[in-house]
């Protein structure tokens, strides 16, 4: 048994899924089943157990599986380093996200802590090519694996600079008001460049010297126009000086939250917004890889891996190759894929189960490896 691994994982009214449950016992976790059946659907359950909107980033009202919309709820039993925890996420009708764990309610911010999650799905397929947005969040979701407390940095920054915005929306002149905010975003703000510098650093070093048949990516941070001040002091006094251009805007032009992330195919010195989606994908991998084999070498349980329709887009070998990885990082990988004939080479690796749909209904079934 892997050092973290979800044991069971229960789903109610959750998309197409009535009701459905799977025991597991830390191995990988691969899923079958054609188009629409409800694969998908699962992997987003699992990345509900962390913080924020989960895979798809869908509304808590997307969710509730249709036409009953009672709400849903996603439970699971985790294992982590030999301890026992319950986690239940749920939200009723028209009612915000909650989280419960072992039994006590919780921030969602609690779940980083407790329990990393990073996950490749189709719609990352075009993080290079797309907009900066993407790119934040997959370098944050990365952070977080490294530094749990790096969610509430980011929901400091937010925050307040929703509250600065709206202020500089309405024409705002107390200079008190923008004062106090902009002490709250430079602190968190430093917090939160701090943390993504050092989880690049991580996987930089853990990509150095790796035995993987993925391309290592070099990646850095770049800025569309000024970069954002290195400590709080000098970014609260860069957002008080930028105040008169922030109000004709109406809106904050400076800060963490306008960072990008470049990469680079290293072994060819190509941009990755310039190579082909093949390769793009298997940059994507390689990071992903490369961040559970920095938790393992730091002495940390890999995290969880949601791998969506991962294999589809890999040759035979490749395919072989990346469950070699998964299996040898001790990380339980949730895969999804067409036929069950993608996942043969990780034989009896894996836990099998079959997704069909009936009814407008998803059912599971675990079958025999």
């Amino acid at each position: 048994m892997p050092g973290l691994a979800v044991t069971s994982l229960t789903l109610s009214h959750f998309r197409s899924h009535k009701a459905a449950r799977m025991e597991l016992d830390g191995r990988p976790v691969a899923i079958h089943g054609r188009n629409g059946a409800g694969k998908t659907n699962i992997l987003e359950a699992v990345s509900l157990l962390s913080p924020g909107r989960g895979i798809r980033r869908g509304a808590t009202s997307e969710i509730s599986r249709l036409p009953e919309r009672l709400g849903w709820k996603v439970a699971a039993t985790l294992l982590r380093h030999g301890d026992i925890h319950q986690i239940e996420t749920w939200a009723q009708a028209g009612e915000a996200r909650q989280v419960r764990i072992d039994e006590k309610s919780a921030p969602q911010t609690a779940l980083g802590r407790l329990i990393p999650i990073l996950w490749l799905v189709p719609a990352m397929d075009r993080l290079w090519i797309e907009g900066a947005d993407g790119r934040r969040r997959f370098l944050d979701r990365m952070t977080l694996s490294f530094r749990p407390d790096h969610a509430d940095a980011v929901l400091d920054y937010e925050k307040a600079m929703r509250d600065r915005n709206r202020l500089l929306k309405e024409g705002a002149t107390d200079s008190t008001w923008f004062a106090a905010l902009e002490a709250q975003m430079a602190e968190a703000g430093a917090r939160m460049m701090s943390n993504r510098i050092a989880a690049l650093a991580e996987i930089e070093a853990s990509q150095l010297g790796a035995r993987t048949s993925f391309p290592r990516a070099d990646l850095q941070i770049v800025w569309p126009d000024d970069p954002a001040p290195p400590d709080a002091e000098a970014m609260r006094e860069t957002l008080r000086d930028n105040r008169r251009r922030d109000m004709a805007a109406g809106r904050t032009l400076i800060g963490p939250h306008r960072m990008d992330l470049s990469g680079t195919y290293s072994a060819k010195g190509m941009a990755a917004d310039q190579c082909s989606t093949g390769e793009q994908k298997a940059l994507l991998i390689s990071l992903v890889l490369a961040n559970a084999r920095a938790l393992a070498e730091r002495g940390a349980a890999p995290p969880i891996l949601l791998l969506d329709e991962v294999a589809a887009h890999l040759d035979e070998g490749r395919r072989a190759a990346l469950y070699d990885e998964v299996v040898d990082l001790g990380a339980q990988a949730f895969l999804t894929g067409t036929g069950p004939e993608l996942f043969d080479s990780l034989g009896t690796r894996a836990q099998r189960f079959a997704v069909n749909e009936t009814d407008g209904q998803s059912r599971v079934t675990e079958e025999e490896a």
